[in-house]
């Protein structure tokens, strides 16, 4: 059984912890800025709680650094931990370049999903990306990965870099247009549940498509100049959102050209 201690008790670390442990999985220590919510994920998990970033004394075989990009440098930097102790943080867009200095092994191991502590996931379907500093390392993480996922897949840093940039179109940047159309409606008191079924017939073509672009409806790609003036009309009274809307306009009319 392979002992995992974890730096960090945010979303990730809370949803990584957890699936861990349901696999059988000894979660030794957590730290955390916050010791109160080091303990409340510690509860859930069997674990001790570490006031501290020396991991010398249980040596856990791993470490998962699931901390905020701004903190992660400084974090890897302050480590003590034992010699087999492999250290691998959670980051999609930082690189393995964070550890240049370590003189400890260490690598990445990335769950590619958006988290909520609120919500249950089905780690099965959840792609985790691996990089590591040598052979070894990787094959070590790849037979944890695979304990929880079926979609396991070695990612480089450059490439992990992209992956996290298509990440934030696809997710941040929609639930963002989401919350928008949001408040549209609630401008004019109308509910927010009428467009659900259409949110969900979009995201459902879009899945099924072999390229989203093939499924592409309204008024931007039919180029229909009058309904986009009128709405840009509605929108002038926010200014921020109208410029919203027509740089989305523009660019699904020329979406061939930005390749």
């Amino acid at each position: 059984m392979q002992k995992v201690s974890f730096i960090g008790s945010g979303k990730v670390a809370w949803h990584l912890a957890k699936a861990l442990h349901q696999k059988g999985f000894q979660i030794g220590e957590i730290y955390s800025r916050s010791t109160q919510n080091a303990q409340l994920l510690a509860q859930e998990v069997a674990a001790k709680v570490n006031t501290n970033l020396d991991f010398t004394s249980q040596s856990p075989d791993l470490l998962l650094v699931a901390v905020s990009d701004n903190a992660l440098a400084e974090v890897v930097g302050n480590l003590k931990i034992g010699k087999q102790t492999i250290v691998a943080h959670t980051s999609g867009s930082i690189g393995l370049e964070v550890f240049r200095k370590a003189n400890y092994p260490y690598a990445v191991f990335y769950p590619l999903q958006t988290f909520s502590k609120n919500r249950n996931l089905d780690f099965s379907k959840i792609p985790i990306c691996l990089e590591a500093n040598n052979e070894e390392i990787y094959i070590f993480l790849e037979k944890i990965a695979h304990k929880l996922s079926a979609n396991v897949s070695r990612i480089s840093s450059a490439q992990r870099k992209v992956l996290h940039i298509a990440a934030v179109f696809a997710c941040n940047f929609v639930n963002h247009l989401l919350a928008i159309s949001k408040n549209i409606l609630d401008k004019e008191q109308l509910s927010f549940d009428l467009l659900k079924p259409l949110i969900q017939e979009t995201i459902t073509k879009a899945l099924e498509a072999k390229h989203p672009k093939e499924v592409q409806t309204g008024p931007a790609v039919r180029g229909d100049n009058l309904v986009l003036q009128k709405h840009i009309a509605y929108l002038a009274e926010n200014l921020q959102m109208q410029k919203l809307y027509k740089l989305l306009s523009e660019s699904i009319q020329h979406f061939d050209e930005e390749k």
